[in-house]
């Protein structure tokens, strides 16, 4: 570990900008949620309509998101190269990785929908039932291990042991990060069983 933080240059701006990017993501989209959730915000500014906010929403993250992977490989790029694995190995697991990793985001996106992917339920957009199938029935948080892939992938791929370090950062960020958005969901969807539980039982009583 010693020997790979030597190729790592902490002076390159490009690497801190990366870092506040990768960590900004998921931190102001969970806010943003929240405060979407108690006070209906983004719904206001379109007009109580919680399905075009939630689009507005998803566009936003898409867009950052793009912009946080191209903050990536500008800093990779900026960052000492020294081989990691031997050849042809280098460039097989880490297209591999990405081909994975990509794999689980993208059938992650089209089990959920637009609207499960991209925080929905905040909206009060929520799903009908649970997604069992896959990626789900493989890993709890595909897109989150799916993307950290992606971030090893491009550390392989560049032969940037500071690509490494970076991705062992997002790896701690998305745990922080399920450990208040998990919680979180799941009381959603607990408040609004409780709800139709209470339904019910009042029209027996009727």
């Amino acid at each position: 570990m010693s020997s790979l933080l030597s190729y790592v240059d902490f002076s390159k701006t490009s690497l801190l900008v990366s870092a506040a990017a990768i960590a900004f993501n998921p931190t102001a989209w969970n806010i943003v949620a929240r405060d979407e959730y108690r006070n209906k915000t983004i719904t206001k500014l379109f007009g109580g309509n919680a399905k075009n906010g939630c689009y507005f929403l998803a566009v936003m993250i898409f867009a950052f998101g793009i912009l946080r992977d191209t903050l990536y490989e500008r800093a990779l790029k900026e960052q000492p190269q020294h081989a990691i694995l031997p050849e042809p190995l280098n460039t097989i697991l880490a297209a591999g990785l990405f081909l994975v990793g990509q794999t689980f985001v993208i059938t992650s996106t089209y089990a959920l929908g637009i609207t499960g992917t991209f925080l929905g339920d905040y909206f009060g957009i929520l799903m009908d039932h649970r997604v069992e199938g896959f990626p789900f029935n493989v890993l709890r948080d595909p897109m989150y291990v799916g993307s950290t892939m992606c971030f090893a992938a491009g550390a392989l791929w560049y032969e940037r042991p500071a690509g490494l370090l970076i991705t062992l950062y997002v790896y701690v960020v998305y745990i922080i990060a399920l450990r208040f958005e998990g919680p979180f969901t799941d009381m959603i969807y607990s408040s609004r069983s409780t709800a139709e539980q209470q339904k019910a039982e009042s029209k027996k009583e009727l």
